[in-house]
Formats: C-alpha cells, sequence, structure tokens
C-alpha cells in the first residue's frame, strides 16, 4: 500500500485521484469560498419557488450507474470512480491499494463537516460504511424539482459533481435521507453557513428550484455567515 496526501488534482492536472502535502483547512476543500455571501443571496433570490413536485418515476438508476467516471464534470475519466476521487479530496492521510492506479482508498481519516468529529475510515464490507458520500442536494431532491426533465447526461453529471459531493458521517448521511435544508441541517452549526452556501451554488448551477420553506431555511443559514 501506498501512503499519500490528499491535493486538489485540478492544480495537479491530472483529475481527482492526486492529493494533497498537508491536511486541508478547513478539511474539505471549499470551492466557493472566494465568492462572497451577497453573491450567494443573489443566486438564492433567482432560484425558481415552487413546490416540490411528486416523487413519480424516481429511482436512482435516472442519474446513470452510481459514482460513473463517464462523466463531464471535474475528475471525470480520470480513470477513478467518483466515490474514491472523493475518499481522496476530502480524508487526509489517505492510504492507496497499490495495483490500483492510485484510486482505491484503504485508509484514512475523515474531518467530517457534519459532526466536527474526526472517523478513522477503513475499507471492508463492515467498516466502509462509517463514511459515506452524501449528495448536497440528494437526488431524489433534485428528481422532485426540476431533474425529471433534464436529459441522461446532465443528470449523471449532476450525481457525480464534485461541487455537489462530500465525505461525511454515514449515519448522519443516512439520517439526513432525501431531505432538504428544511427538514435537515448538518449537527456542528459552525458548518451551516457552508453547507447552504454550497447547496446554493448547486442549485444555481443546475437549475434546480427550492421550495418556500427551502428558500427561507437557506437565507436564515446565510444570514449567519460572516459577511
Amino acid at each position: 500500500m501506498v501512503v499519500v496526501a490528499a491535493a486538489v488534482a485540478a492544480a495537479m492536472g491530472i483529475g481527482g485521484c492526486s492529493a494533497p502535502d498537508a491536511p486541508p483547512a478547513p478539511a474539505i476543500a471549499d470551492p466557493v469560498s472566494a465568492v462572497g455571501v451577497d453573491v450567494h443571496r443573489e443566486e438564492l433570490n433567482s432560484l425558481e419557488i415552487r413546490g416540490r413536485a411528486p416523487k413519480t418515476g424516481y429511482e436512482r438508476e435516472r442519474f446513470g450507474q452510481a459514482w460513473s467516471d463517464d462523466v463531464s464534470v471535474e475528475y471525470g475519466h480520470n480513470g477513478c470512480d467518483t466515490r474514491n476521487d472523493i475518499l481522496r479530496r476530502d480524508l487526509w492521510p489517505v492510504t492507496i491499494r497499490e495495483g490500483t492506479h492510485d484510486c482505491l482508498v484503504e485508509s484514512g481519516t475523515l474531518h467530517d463537516p457534519y459532526s466536527g468529529e474526526s472517523i478513522d475510515f477503513l475499507r471492508g464490507s463492515r467498516t466502509s460504511s462509517r463514511v459515506q458520500i452524501d449528495h448536497l442536494v440528494a437526488l431524489a431532491d433534485a428528481w422532485q424539482k426540476g431533474a425529471q426533465s433534464w436529459d441522461e447526461q446532465k443528470r449523471r453529471d449532476f450525481a457525480n459533481d464534485p461541487a455537489n459531493l462530500l465525505a461525511v458521517d454515514g449515519p448522519l448521511n443516512q439520517q439526513k435521507g432525501a431531505g432538504d435544508a428544511a427538514t435537515w441541517l448538518p449537527p456542528d452549526r459552525s458548518f451551516r453557513c457552508e453547507y447552504a452556501r454550497r447547496i446554493i451554488s448547486v442549485k444555481h448551477s443546475y437549475g434546480v428550484w427550492v421550495t418556500p420553506a427551502e428558500h427561507e431555511a437557506l437565507g436564515r443559514q446565510l444570514d449567519t455567515c460572516p459577511e
């Protein structure tokens, strides 16, 4: 096995299977940190507000094969599946299985953004589920708020877009389910501002609408952000 530190793949120009020389601070990459809160307020206010559509027809398969590398978003076509891309990005340090083209994460430490706790990850049938990959905007939520009309490629990209994915505590991911910000927020209050900003950014990028309650909840979390 090879122990590697995590690194932003884009900075190295080789996709999502490379990793940093020092622990991230915060513990995960922050794609929206350079964007002012006012920008996210504008994005939130630009989102369509309407009721949730029926869940009729929703299946996970509507968003393509789970963790497909056949996508046009970041890390796509880099030879690694999306789950391992995100584990490599969000865990530090990580141990990579030899002979897997630097893809398969065997172990590592997650500094969980949802709980604020550190979680040891060890690949195995009884242990892997301790760390799960969460869709910030759940696939079922997106399906009921616009994704039903998308083509197959857009849905596959959405399901594998690193901007919409975080490695998190497994039980908390299960607790969240397909909830939106009106029904579930991370227990660690210090992450809630960032959580709202990321959701807004994803929904704005893909044109996913929000319910009135969700719009209010996201705006309330933005109010807690440092200006």
